[in-house]
C-alpha cells in the first residue's frame, strides 16, 4: 500500500500548492475537504491542515473532528489550521491589531526544533492572515516569530504536533521546501520512493488486475493527458485498448492528419473518425459559451458511441482525467461553483453501460509529462500545449461557422509556428489565438476595412490552477501581427492578452 501524506483542506487558495511541494519530494499525497474520515489510516505518514478563507471565531468555523488522527501521528496545521489547532487544544485566537499580510522575516527561531531545521534565522516568509494566536495551548511552545507577530510557529514536539502562521507552500517563503522536507520526510519517515518510474509499474499492474481480459474504449484527443494515458493502459493490456480519434471541425489547422500520424510508431490501436459537418451544425445560432460546450459534448458522444459500438463487447471508457479536474469537481463545502463544464464528456460511461478508468487522475499536469517521459512518448507529443476539449469552439466567441473557424485556424497558425521558429514554444505553457465577435475599422492600401479582431494569448503555468501571461519581446508580437494580418484574409487587428489566472481564466469562455 503506498505510504501518504493526507492535506485537509479548509478552502485555501493555497491548498493545491501543498499538495505540488509534497510531491516534489518524491512523496505521494492526496488532498481532500476537512472533514474526510479515511477508512483505513496504516498508509497515512502524517496530515496537513490548509488555510482558509474562514475564521476560527466565526459562527459557522470549520471544525472538523480530528480525533480519529490519533496521538503521535504527525500533525501541521497551515495558517487557519495552525489557528484551528490552537482552539482545538485550549489556546487562544483573535482579531490581530496588526495583520501581516505578504513577506516577513523570522527573527526568532528555537534552537534544536527538528521542524526548523537548516531553516535561517531571518528567513524571509509568506503571511496571509487577520487573525492572530495570543495564546498558545497548554504544553505547546513557541518554535518562531517575526517582529510583528508573536507566534509565527508553534508545536509540541514530542507528539508531533505543529502549527505554522505563514505559509511554507508558495515560493515567497524562501525556505518554505526545506520546513516541508523536515515534516514529510524527518519527522514523518516518508521514504521519498514516489516516482514517475515506481508509478508507472505500480499503475501497470493495477490496470491488468482491474481491467484482466476486458476491451477498453479511449477517445484520444492528441494531447498530453489522453496520450499518456493510451500509451500506460498499452503497456497494460496491449491491443485490448481501441482509441478513437474524432476530428469534431474544431481542432488546429491540420491537427488531424498530424495527430494521427504521430501515433503511427505508437503500436496504438486508432481509428480516426471525421465528422466536422455534425459539430458546426449543432452549433448554428449558438452564442451562450456553456451551450456551446454541452452542444459539441452531445455531439461528441453521438459520434464516439457510435463508432465505440462497432467494437464488440467493450466494458471500460478510458478517460484522461488529470488530479486538478478532481480537486476541482468538490469543495469544502460540497460541490464547487462551476466555472466551466468538466473537459471530459459526463454521461457516455453511462449512456454506453460501461465502467470509467482514469488511469491518471492522481496527477498533475506536470507529473503527467514526467511519467510520459518515463514511458518514452516523443517530446513532440509531451511538450504540446494544453488543447481545450471544445478546441476553438470556445475561442471563437459568438457563433461558431465554418469560416471563423478557417479563419482562427489560420492566425492560431501563424503564432504557434512563430513560436516555434523563434524558440519561445517551449517557455509558453499554452498560447491561443482567439477570434473576437467585433469588427473594427482599418486601412489596406486605399480602402476602409471593417474586419476582425483576433487576441492572442500565451501564459505560463505548471499545472493550470495559476497562470501569468508571458512577456513576449515586442518585435516578436509586430512580426507576428503583421504576418496575421497581410495573410489571414477577415482580420485586421490583432491584440496581447495581458490578464493572468486569477482573476482571469486561461481560456476565454
Amino acid at each position: 500500500m503506498q505510504e501518504m501524506i493526507l492535506i485537509l483542506d479548509f478552502g485555501s487558495q493555497y491548498t493545491q500548492l501543498i499538495a505540488r511541494r509534497v510531491r516534489e519530494l518524491n512523496v505521494y499525497c492526496e488532498i481532500h475537504p476537512y472533514n474526510y474520515k479515511p477508512e483505513e489510516c496504516s498508509q497515512i505518514k502524517g496530515v496537513i491542515l490548509s488555510g482558509s478563507p474562514f475564521s476560527v471565531r466565526d459562527d459557522e468555523a470549520l471544525r472538523p473532528d480530528l480525533s480519529w488522527i490519533g496521538e503521535g501521528k504527525p500533525l501541521l496545521g497551515v495558517c487557519y489550521g495552525a489557528q484551528l489547532l490552537t482552539v482545538m487544544y485550549g489556546g487562544e485566537v483573535m482579531a490581530s491589531s496588526s495583520r501581516e499580510y505578504g513577506r516577513a522575516m523570522l527573527s526568532h527561531i528555537e534552537p534544536g526544533e527538528p521542524l526548523f531545521r537548516d531553516i535561517d534565522l531571518h528567513s524571509q516568509v509568506w503571511m496571509s492572515h487577520a487573525d492572530t494566536i495570543t495564546r498558545l495551548p497548554g504544553g505547546h511552545r513557541l518554535l518562531a516569530r517575526t517582529n510583528d507577530i508573536g507566534v509565527a510557529a508553534f508545536g509540541m514536539p514530542e507528539k508531533n504536533t505543529y502549527g505554522l502562521q505563514f505559509h511554507p507552500e508558495v515560493y515567497h517563503t524562501i525556505r518554505g521546501q526545506q520546513l516541508l522536507r523536515n515534516f514529510v520526510v524527518d519527522i514523518c519517515g516518508c521514504a521519498q520512493d514516489w516516482t514517475p518510474e515506481s508509478f508507472v509499474q505500480d499503475a501497470v499492474n493495477k490496470l491488468k488486475d482491474k481491467i484482466g481480459g476486458d476491451k477498453v474504449v479511449l477517445g484520444l484527443s492528441g494531447g498530453v493527458d489522453s496520450s499518456v494515458a493510451a500509451v500506460l493502459l498499452n503497456q497494460a493490456i496491449g491491443k485490448q485498448l481501441h482509441c478513437i480519434f474524432v476530428d469534431n471541425g474544431l481542432l488546429r489547422k491540420n491537427e488531424f492528419e498530424e495527430v494521427l500520424s504521430s501515433y503511427k510508431d505508437m503500436g496504438l490501436n486508432v481509428r480516426g473518425v471525421r465528422a466536422a459537418d455534425h459539430f458546426l451544425q449543432a452549433l448554428r445560432g449558438v452564442t451562450d459559451p456553456e451551450v456551446k460546450r454541452k452542444a459539441i459534448g452531445r455531439v461528441f458522444i453521438e459520434v464516439f458511441e457510435r463508432e465505440a459500438h462497432k467494437i464488440k463487447d467493450v466494458n471500460w471508457l478510458a478517460q484522461g482525467t488529470i488530479y486538478p479536474d478532481v480537486i476541482e469537481s468538490v469543495s469544502v463545502k460540497g460541490p464547487s461553483v462551476t466555472i466551466k463544464s468538466h473537459h471530459n464528456v459526463g454521461g457516455l460511461p453511462d449512456l454506453m453501460n460501461l465502467k470509467v478508468v482514469e488511469p491518471l487522475n492522481s496527477l498533475f499536469k506536470d507529473e503527467v509529462r514526467k511519467v510520459g517521459r518515463s514511458l518514452d512518448i516523443s517530446t513532440a507529443i509531451l511538450g504540446r500545449h494544453p488543447f481545450p476539449g471544445p478546441g476553438l469552439g470556445i475561442r471563437i466567441l459568438g457563433e461558431v461557422n465554418a469560416q471563423k473557424v478557417r479563419i482562427l485556424q489560420e492566425v492560431d497558425h501563424f503564432f504557434i509556428q512563430a513560436l516555434k521558429k523563434e524558440g519561445l514554444y517551449d517557455d509558453v505553457w499554452q498560447a491561443a489565438a482567439i477570434l473576437l465577435p467585433v469588427q473594427s475599422v482599418g486601412v489596406m492600401g486605399d480602402e476602409r476595412t471593417y474586419e476582425n479582431a483576433v487576441v492572442l494569448r500565451a501564459v505560463g503555468s505548471t499545472d493550470g490552477m495559476t497562470a501569468d501571461w508571458i512577456h513576449l519581446p515586442y518585435e516578436f508580437l509586430a512580426n507576428v501581427s503583421n504576418a496575421i494580418i497581410n495573410n489571414v484574409k477577415g482580420v485586421n487587428r490583432v491584440v496581447y492578452d495581458i490578464s493572468s489566472k486569477p482573476p482571469a481564466t486561461i481560456e476565454w469562455e
